[in-house]
């Protein structure tokens, strides 16, 4: 396969165009306002080659806050093509890349990095640790994500997108059907991307099992340590289900093999039952560190120890063991049998209760709790009904028959949505809120957060439940256009007013975010929330060693126990010690380059310079079992120094 320069420079169409161009004038802009301000040796050493966790998680953050931007255009352009009968704005293929791309980077690119992002900066943190095991693995997990998104985005403009919808069913993800190389982009990019995630997942159940702070339990872990850990053990089992998956595609694509061709002997369905054996554990992947994080908003903002502690670490293995065994009920009408159906129909059923029952820890955590009404809180309590609202429809879904109506329909799109974006956009705003202080060292505004909170979450509602009532009226879902005669037309419309909120209340935030880094009172307490985990039994932002001393826990709710008892509080600097610190690493950055180039090289079917190139994987990981750099220490000075500054002591 050649590409030629119109692959490049696509001057036929004018939304690719413009993108083009503003991708190649901000690039400029940033490369001109990096050199004018003389930072290139201040990013590289701060931020490029940092293996501090914290850092990592704000990189992590950074990205998806970028990808939700992306995927928020994508979401725009298909609600103005939907807004009226018979628009002209985008034709059939365009709107197909359009829709595949958005639920890609929404999910994997936005929802993952956002979520590993919070995890990166709070759970070292909230255990008492000084870093994750593995310091250098976690930086080659992020620029591994990074690399997997950045060759994915290309497609846009280099090649073209991927086109067979998120889930990438076959035959039509096929080169029979896709013939280009959009699709390619799709199974190399997630691949990479992948990676770095089973990655994560590794090193943090390594991390959060045998770093964790004396005293420190697994019955005394704080919520979201809890259900980060849950997670990452999920996504060890489930992730190298879609590396095997995108390799069989790699080779369907790149290689001419058979796998899920019908005609050469393959079958269809394999992928659609290694997509989904992955895919819907993927769904609680993003699900449960979110009720984590409101677990632990909910808990701090009520004045309260969360409710029913047990019963939710019960009900999260119960998530995560259920989340194996539901994934047939994504094609009831692909022709299974009523017996697997009902089997599916069933436990997809169970695993609404593990799911109820923790709706009900954090409403009772509120009861009789003196509630503060901030933003992470607000969008805390705005999750519960509407989350609701997302279960209840997803127990009509498991209903096999009801399903055959329902399936094609809007009505399943707006349930989807109803479950992930209070599920994991809400808890990823409400942690911005909470924990940003402990990032940054001040406060998001709360005024604009206000704003930010009720313009998003009206638009939301707006948007998506009219789309309940357009499936149940029978508009159907992947469809770029309708008739006037079907009567949708208002409904449409009113979904497509609603994205226009969502996206103000989007634009709010980032305009707090601005506003906040220039006007901020940076002279906050370093417990601005009166919080109860560890993470905030230190300063803000946090130090590289993260603790002077590790703190010893001798209840939940370790840090509100210290502050109860006035335990621990207090440090002795005759008990100081220097502290090892590990390395920064040139290495990942220069595995993410590889990596990017040798997938760039594939996904055109170049197979000599992609093997080439290859080789560089090897030299990093032959330099890097070499390496013998056994870090550095920070000295008794500089410790005492950074602990009295951030104490307010002489």
């Amino acid at each position: 396969m050649h590409i030629k320069w119109d692959d490049i420079v696509i001057t036929g169409d004018p939304l690719i165009l413009s993108a083009q161009i503003g991708i190649t004038l901000t690039m400029l802009a940033i490369v001109v306002g990096v050199t004018y301000f003389k930072k290139w040796q201040y990013l590289w050493d701060e931020w490029i080659t940092t293996v501090d966790h914290k850092k990592i998680g704000i990189m992590y953050i950074i990205v998806a806050v970028l990808m939700f931007f992306r995927g928020g255009v994508d979401g725009l352009m298909m609600k103005y093509q939907t807004s009226a009968p018979e628009m002209k704005f985008l034709d059939a293929q365009h709107y197909n890349e359009v829709f595949t791309t958005h639920g890609v980077i929404m999910i994997l690119f936005m929802a993952m990095p956002a979520l590993i992002g919070l995890m990166n900066v709070v759970i070292p943190l909230q255990i008492g640790a000084r870093d994750v095991a593995f310091p250098q693995l976690n930086a080659l997990s992020f620029w591994l994500t990074f690399s997997g998104a950045m060759l994915f985005n290309i497609s846009f403009v280099i090649g073209g997108s991927p086109d067979a919808g998120w889930t990438s069913y076959f035959p039509l993800a096929g080169k029979e059907f896709t013939p280009g190389v959009g699709n390619n982009f799709y199974a190399i990019g997630l691949q990479i991307a992948g990676i770095g995630t089973l990655m994560t997942g590794i090193n943090f159940i390594v991390t959060i099992l045998k770093m964790r702070a004396k005293g420190m339990t697994l019955m005394k872990m704080p919520m979201f340590t809890w259900t980060s850990l849950i997670t990452n053990v999920i996504i060890v089992f489930a992730f190298p289900i879609l590396t095997v998956a995108l390799a069989l595609m790699t080779f369907d694509r790149l290689f001419g093999t058979h796998f899920f061709t019908i005609s050469g002997g393959g079958n269809a369905m394999l992928w659609n039952n290694l997509f989904w054996l992955w895919g819907h554990p993927e769904v609680y992947i993003v699900i449960l560190p979110a009720f984590g994080m409101f677990s632990e908003i909910i808990a701090t903002f009520s004045k309260k120890r969360l409710y029913g502690y047990n019963s939710m670490i019960i009900s999260i293995i119960g998530i995560a063991l259920l989340s194996f065994v539901v994934w047939v009920h994504h094609f009831y009408t692909m022709g299974s049998g009523p017996v697997v159906n009902s089997v599916f129909s069933i436990t997809t059923m169970l695993i609404a209760v593990p799911t109820g029952v923790k709706i009900f820890n954090w409403l009772f955590t509120m009861r009789k709790g003196r509630i503060q009404f901030t933003t992470a809180m607000l969008w805390s309590l705005a999750f519960i009904p509407t989350f609701t609202i997302g279960g209840v429809t997803g127990v009509m879904l498991a209903m096999a028959a009801a399903d055959y109506q329902y399936h094609n329909t809007l009505f399943l799109v707006a349930h989807f949505h109803y479950v992930l974006i209070p599920g994991v956009v809400y808890a990823v705003f409400a942690g911005f809120y909470y924990w940003w202080p402990k990032m940054f060292g001040y406060a998001l505004n709360e005024r604009l957060g206000k704003w930010h909170f009720w313009l998003f979450n009206i638009g939301f509602n707006v948007t998506f439940m009219p789309m309940f009532f357009l499936g149940l009226k029978g508009a159907v879902r992947r469809s770029y256009t309708f008739s006037a005669e079907s009567g949708f037309a208002p409904l449409f419309m009113l979904s497509a007013i609603g994205s226009l909120i969502l996206a103000a209340g989007f634009a709010v935030l980032v305009y707090n975010i601005y506003y906040s880094t220039r006007y901020a009172d940076r002279k906050i307490s370093t417990d601005p929330w009166d919080a109860r985990t560890l993470e905030w039994h230190t300063a803000s932002p946090v130090q590289p060693y993260n603790f002077a001393i590790t703190p010893e826990v001798k209840a939940l709710d370790a840090f509100w126990y210290m502050k109860k008892n006035k335990e621990g509080l207090v440090l002795k600097e005759e008990e100081l010690e220097e502290i090892h610190m590990p390395s920064n690493s040139w290495l990942p950055i220069y595995m993410c380059v590889v990596f990017g180039v040798v997938g760039f090289f594939l996904v055109f079917e170049w197979f000599i310079p992609a093997a080439i190139c290859s080789l560089g994987i090897f030299v990093g990981l032959i330099i890097r079992s070499f390496d013998y750099d056994e870090g550095y220490h920070i000295k008794l000075d500089v410790i005492k120094k950074t602990e009295r500054a951030w104490r307010g002591e002489k």
